[in-house]
C-alpha cells in the first residue's frame, strides 16, 4: 500500500477546491473536503457523496471546515474574520463545528480541520483561556465520537503553535502543515516548522509561495508547488525524516482559472510522483 498517495483538495460543488469531476479525470484517490455549508449538508447529500466517491475509488482524509463570513483579502481582514478567534463569533462557529463533525462521521471521515486563526499572544488574557477552553471542549466532544481536529499552520509561529498546543493539552488535537501559508503570513521558515512540530503533523498540504517584501504585513504570493520559496524537495524529505505517513495532498486554490488551477494540479502530481521515486524508492 502507498503511504504517501497524492491528494488534493477539493469540494462538494462551487468553492473552495476542485470538484470531483476533475479528482476522478486527474486519476486523485484521497481529498481533503471543504465542508459545504449548512443548508448543503444533508444526508441526501452525503450519501449521493459517499456513493461517487466509491464509484470512482477516493477517499476523504480530512473535512474541514469553512465558516460564511471568512475573509483572506488582506492579513488583516484574516485576523479579524477567520476560525475561532473572532470573540463575537467564537460561540457560534462552536456549534457549527459540532455539526461539521456529525456531516464528516456521515462522510466516514475521523478528522476535522480548521483554520483556528490569529492566536492572542497575551497568553494570560481571559481571551486567550477562553480560546484554549473552547479547544479543549471541542477536542473532548470529537474524542467522543472518535475523532480529531487538525489546526493548519499559517498565522503562528511554530513555537507559538507548540504552546498553546501544550496549553490545551489535549490527545488528538494535531496538526495539517501547509508550508506555503508560513510563508504567505510571513510567520516563519516552513522546513525548520516542519521539523519543529513533526510530532504533531498528521495531514499536510503540497502548496508552495514566496516571500512578501514585508513578511507578516502583506500577502506573500501562492504559486504552482515546486516554484516558490518552499523547496518542494527538502519539503518531501523532512516529511519523511519526522516519520509523517499519509496523503501528499496538492492545493491550488485559483477557483476562478478551472483549467489552470488542473493543469497546475496535474504538473504538481508530476514533480511529487517524481520525487517520491527518489526520496522514497
Amino acid at each position: 500500500m502507498d503511504n504517501y498517495p497524492i491528494g488534493v483538495f477539493a469540494s462538494i460543488g462551487a468553492g473552495l477546491g476542485v470538484r470531483l469531476e476533475v479528482v476522478e479525470e486527474l486519476g486523485i484517490h484521497s481529498v481533503q473536503l471543504c465542508c459545504p455549508h449548512k443548508e448543503s449538508r444533508t444526508q441526501e447529500n452525503a450519501t449521493a457523496f459517499i456513493e461517487k466517491l466509491n464509484q470512482i475509488g477516493v477517499k476523504i482524509s480530512v473535512v474541514f471546515c469553512d465558516f460564511k463570513g471568512e475573509s483572506y483579502e488582506t492579513i488583516q481582514k484574516t485576523r479579524e474574520t477567520i476560525g475561532l478567534v473572532p470573540p463575537e463569533l467564537r460561540e457560534e462557529r462552536k456549534n457549527e463545528i459540532r455539526e461539521i463533525a456529525a456531516f464528516a462521521k456521515t462522510l466516514g471521515c475521523d478528522r476535522i480541520g480548521i483554520h483556528i486563526g490569529f492566536i492572542p499572544h497575551e497568553t494570560d488574557s481571559d481571551d486567550y483561556r477562553d480560546l484554549v477552553a473552547t479547544l479543549q471542549e471541542l477536542a473532548d466532544d470529537l474524542k467522543a465520537q472518535g475523532q480529531a481536529f487538525h489546526l493548519e499552520t499559517g498565522q503562528e509561529t511554530a513555537d507559538g503553535l507548540l504552546g498553546f498546543l501544550t496549553d490545551v493539552g489535549r490527545d488528538n488535537i494535531f496538526i495539517n502543515f501547509d508550508p506555503a501559508n508560513m510563508i504567505l503570513y510571513g510567520s516563519g521558515e516552513p522546513i525548520p516548522a516542519l521539523k519543529k512540530l513533526g510530532k504533531y503533523v498528521r495531514s499536510c498540504h503540497c502548496k508552495d509561495a514566496k516571500w512578501s517584501a514585508e513578511p507578516g504585513k502583506t500577502w506573500g504570493c501562492e504559486v504552482p508547488f515546486g516554484t516558490g520559496d518552499v523547496n518542494a524537495r527538502l519539503f518531501l524529505e523532512t516529511l519523511r525524516e519526522i516519520g509523517y505517513v499519509g496523503p501528499l495532498t496538492i492545493e491550488r486554490e485559483i477557483p476562478a482559472e478551472p483549467e489552470r488551477q488542473k493543469a497546475e494540479i496535474s504538473q504538481a502530481m508530476t514533480l511529487i510522483n517524481g520525487l517520491k521515486t527518489e526520496i522514497w524508492g
